[in-house]
């Protein structure tokens, strides 16, 4: 199949990787001409593991290719993915769906005979609607289908999630949408992977219904957390005591300073709004926002605490700014209210990052950075960790506590046993578990 991807970002690029992957033409296109040239010349514009070489095996087969030009991108595809960004907007929280509008019609004015045009960006419920609205507007003279295809990575897993899914979600009102997507998606169903065919607002639904669903899991954990704290229970025996339960599961049951990322925060606010307009509101998930939102900042006035209740005058070290690891995504990162929360409290902050250094640079200019986790520490009066890299999993805690100027460890991720942090003379904080 030949196949023209809009949007070269993260699922952009993840999704054409991997259809080229699969044995697909596809063409990647983006207006920036710069990170276009940049991944002619291989070099990615996002960390993810094994993207680099997932790129460069399927350029050099002459499966995959970049271009800045739609018009000829298009020209003689089967299907066209539109994987542009949905971002919430300002002022009122909904999802901006001007790129993908603004795309959808371009595509169209380019089309050359048939086509499939699949929203592979997440929209709220009717987007799908708007779309076909739009191309059948701009070419009546040609047979165009929309289809609703919602992506489920996960950031630093992605390429795995891509070829080995849950499951994919195929939202189609015509049996030729169907025919297109199932000859794309071929190379799983044939390994037995769930193909999903439901209506088109169903498949727009499902992708946040699911976001908002783990959501509520990851905010009601650290509730329990809090509460763990307040009893003198262990959060890590009670998410285990209850993940066993098929039911429930483990999975997003890890207690931690609050979710972040490019899904989660923008897709259960547009949840939220989704909901009001349509006079059925989602309680459950308006709390659940609201809640992570206060946990964050909450993470700083915990590190506050930690170190006697005043952090003015002090150095506080914060290992890890990602929104999780392996990935170098900064979008509503804890770390971004934990520092500020910080800095009003009159704190000076240095942080370090395996891969989101030039991220959180650019939206945290005014703090320090350091080149490596022992520079970071070396005399900080408390150290936080945030987010949970496997080079935080085997610090030597001696070292650690040696270059701290007061013997603070403050765990946000739970990594260490109590036992051990204690074992090496460190004041250890961590999440709902006793000290």
């Amino acid at each position: 199949m030949r196949i023209a991807m809009i949007g070269s970002g993260y699922v952009g690029l993840v999704s054409g990787a991997c259809f080229s992957d699969f044995g697909h033409t596809v063409v990647c296109v983006d207006l920036d001409e710069a990170k276009i040239k940049a991944l002619e010349a291989g070099v990615m514009p996002i960390y993810e593991p094994g993207l680099e070489q997932l790129v460069e095996r399927n350029v050099r087969d002459g499966r995959l290719s970049f271009s800045t030009d739609l018009k000829a991108s298009v020209a003689g595809v089967d299907a066209v993915f539109i994987a542009v960004g949905t971002p919430s907007r300002r002022g009122d929280g909904h999802a901006d769906l001007s790129y993908v509008f603004a795309a959808a019609a371009e595509v169209a004015r380019a089309a050359t005979g048939p086509l499939v045009v699949v929203d592979k960006s997440t929209v709220p419920v009717g987007t799908g609607d708007e779309v076909e609205r739009i191309v059948r507007e701009a070419r009546p003279d040609l047979q165009i289908d929309v289809v609703s295809n919602p992506e489920f990575l996960r950031e630093g897993a992605a390429i795995e999630d891509f070829k080995r899914p849950d499951r994919v979600v195929l939202g189609v009102e015509s049996e030729r949408a169907r025919e297109v997507m199932g000859a794309i998606y071929r190379p799983l169903s044939l390994n037995g992977l769930p193909m999903v065919f439901v209506a088109r607002r169903t498949a727009e639904l499902i992708k946040y219904a699911a976001n908002a669903f783990l959501a509520v899991k990851i905010t009601f954990i650290n509730e329990i957390a809090d509460l763990c704290e307040a009893t003198g229970a262990n959060v890590q025996d009670v998410a285990r005591g209850i993940g066993l339960d098929k039911r429930i599961g483990s999975k997003f049951l890890h207690a931690g300073p609050g979710y972040g990322g490019s899904c989660f925060p923008k897709d259960t606010l547009a949840l939220v709004k989704t909901g009001h307009d349509f006079e059925a509101p989602v309680r459950i998930v308006e709390t659940v926002v609201s809640i992570n939102d206060q946990r964050k900042r909450a993470m700083g006035r915990k590190i506050i605490a930690a170190c006697g209740g005043s952090v003015r005058g002090k150095t506080i070290a914060l290992l890890g700014l990602t929104f999780k690891p392996n990935t170098d995504d900064m979008r509503d990162a804890p770390s971004l209210a934990i520092v500020q929360a910080l800095l009003d409290a009159g704190a000076s902050v240095r942080g370090y990052d395996p891969e989101g250094m030039a991220q959180a640079k650019a939206l945290m200019p005014t703090i320090d950075y350091a080149g490596n986790a022992y520079d970071c520490v070396t005399g900080a009066h408390a150290v936080a960790l945030v987010t949970e890299w496997d080079e935080f999993r085997a610090l030597d805690l001696g070292r650690v506590k040696e270059l701290l100027a007061e013997p603070i460890l403050v765990d946000l991720r739970n990594v260490y046993p109590v036992a051990e942090a204690e074992r090496y003379g460190l004041r250890y904080v961590s999440i709902g578990r006793p000290v």
